[in-house]
């Protein structure tokens, strides 16, 4: 038998089952709220933490993309000169290759840049302010347009946003990092609380097991019908868990609403998919956890 079909097989037993065998576990009291109810709020915080994981890498190469797409060009000099390098600037930008658009900021929109750390109020025409030019291309050689500025423009200095660039990389990768070790740390969790499970309901069904072994059945089949029972719980539990943590993320405010600084967080596109994938993982999880716990208490088993 292929391992396909052996796992095409083992997915048959489970929802199959053996009204025999599933006797031995008890079909209510404490372990079945604690498995249920455990794996619906692994599945509830795995929705969230993989939203999150997926919304801060879309963020942060959003970010990413747009900065390494433009670049600014501060221009310090006297009053009287400013201007005359500017125009200087912007002749050379027109033959620079890779330069889509570029433009001089006006007075008023530096304003607006500084009004949030200087307030309204800025007096602004007094002030020994640089001149911005923003450039926005593609495939741009930083470089050579900075060899170039120093040669013809001395006073202008090129900034391509490198600084900002890095940190943000940075974040991302680590942000993901935790991401993922947050959903490793939810599946351990899961896995920890179904064995407890298991190992409770074991021990509350002493007797039983006794006489099921008393007639002949071996360890495997009492461990099937408890690995039957626990897996099913938690499908159920991660399926209402994964449900209502994917409707809380569609529930969170939209990117106008939140006023940009929310923006992505939740899942795009295809990422709505993901959450189905919660259920099948938690009741994998749930599987192997009671299987090696049922064998490992049935091995000690008097």
């Amino acid at each position: 038998m292929s391992a396909a079909q052996r796992a095409l097989a083992t997915v048959l037993e489970l929802l199959i089952g053996d009204r025999q065998a599933d006797r031995a576990v008890p079909p209510t009291g404490f372990t079945v709220w604690l498995t249920v109810l455990t794996a619906g709020a692994m599945a509830f915080l795995a929705v969230f933490a993989l939203a999150l994981t997926l919304a801060t890498g879309r963020l942060a190469d959003r970010w990413a993309d747009s900065l390494a797409q433009a670049v600014t060009i501060r221009i310090s000099a006297p009053a009287e000169q400013r201007q005359a390098q500017t125009d200087a600037v912007l002749r050379i930008l027109e033959t620079t290759p890779g330069v889509a658009s570029a433009r001089a900021l006006q007075t008023t929109e530096q304003a607006a840049l500084l009004e949030p750390w200087l307030g309204p109020d800025l007096p602004i025409d007094r002030l020994p302010l640089p001149r911005l030019v923003e450039v926005v291309g593609d495939d741009l050689d930083a470089q050579g347009l900075r060899l170039r500025l120093a040669a013809e423009v001395p006073g202008a200095i090129l900034d391509d946003h490198t600084r900002w660039r890095a940190p943000l990389v940075e974040a991302a990768s680590r942000l993901r990092l935790l991401g993922w070790t947050a959903l490793i740390l939810i599946a351990g969790m899961l896995g920890a609380m179904v064995t407890l499970g298991a190992q409770a309901a074991l021990a509350a069904n002493t007797e039983v097991i006794r006489v099921l072994r008393l007639v002949g059945a071996r360890d495997a089949y009492v461990a099937r019908a408890f690995t039957r029972r626990f897996t099913l719980r938690a499908l159920t539990g991660a399926a209402g868990g994964a449900l209502l943590g994917t409707l809380a993320v569609a529930a969170l405010p939209s990117t106008d609403a939140a006023g940009g600084f929310l923006t992505g967080l939740s899942f795009a596109g295809w990422g709505w998919l993901l959450p189905l994938l919660i259920p099948p993982f938690a009741a994998i999880t749930a599987f192997a956890a009671t299987r090696r716990a049922a064998l490992r208490a049935l091995a000690r088993f008097e």
